[in-house]
């Protein structure tokens, strides 16, 4: 038998969704693009939330089946609520996936994290055969960093030598992302802490070179993927 699905709150964004109306907009076009059986990534983030409620009203009202692949805790329950049957990347491959992105530049750089599923978001996109970008033009960024900072994900007993590797490469800032509305940092859904960082130039290697150090699980840039980004 089922659990019922009470404790699940009908899906509603923990904030104001900024540029509503580009996003709803980008999530209509995304769930158009829904066939019976695909296995798809679903993206975090608030476009990515109002993309999911439009593809379960495509899966209504054409009565077709499709297995969702969540990024985050918050999309996963989504996808419950909404009657979406959800798998993981141990036992499904995505045939697609879409998400959105913090900022996109001119060659398709991203930054992403903001929701600090970074990690689970870049196993999707290189897992996945063709992947879907969903911005408002608010996104859009001549220089990569030009609004938000890089985040990196860091194994908690690793925090002090990261930050301190990371300083020694020319940053011009360097944070521990702290939680709202609860005591402490950011925890990610792999227990591990984040850094915001910011850079002046951000380089086809930074990523690389981030990961290369040790403790650094994943990082929020997104560099040299083949996308098609929706706005």
């Amino acid at each position: 038998m089922d659990w019922n699905r009470e404790i699940l709150q009908k899906p509603q964004w923990k904030e104001e969704i900024t540029n509503r109306e580009q996003k709803e907009r980008v999530a209509k076009i995304i769930a158009e693009k829904v066939q019976e059986g695909d296995v798809i990534g679903f993206g975090s983030g608030s476009t990515s939330y109002l993309a999911a409620i439009e593809i379960a009203n495509k899966i209504q009202t054409e009565n077709i089946k499709i297995t969702a692949i969540p990024t985050s805790y918050e999309i996963e329950m989504l996808c419950t609520y909404l009657g979406i049957p959800t798998a993981s990347l141990e036992n499904k491959k995505p045939d697609w996936c879409f998400d959105g992105a913090d900022e996109v530049d001119n060659d398709n750089w991203m930054i992403k994290g903001r929701g600090a599923a970074m990690f689970n978001e870049k196993l999707n996109i290189k897992s996945a055969g063709k992947i879907y970008i969903l911005i408002d033009e608010s996104k859009r960024v001549n220089k990569l960093g030009e609004k938000f900072p890089i985040p990196v994900e860091v194994n908690p007993n690793a925090l002090n030598y990261v930050k301190q590797e990371i300083s020694n490469m020319g940053v011009t800032s360097i944070e521990l992302r702290m939680a709202l509305k609860k005591d402490g940092p950011v925890i990610t859904q792999n227990g591990n802490l984040i850094l915001d960082v910011r850079f002046n130039d951000i380089d086809y290697m930074l990523e690389k070179k981030l990961k290369e150090i040790t403790g650094v699980i994943e990082t929020g840039l997104f560099i040299g993927y083949n996308v098609e980004v929706i706005s």
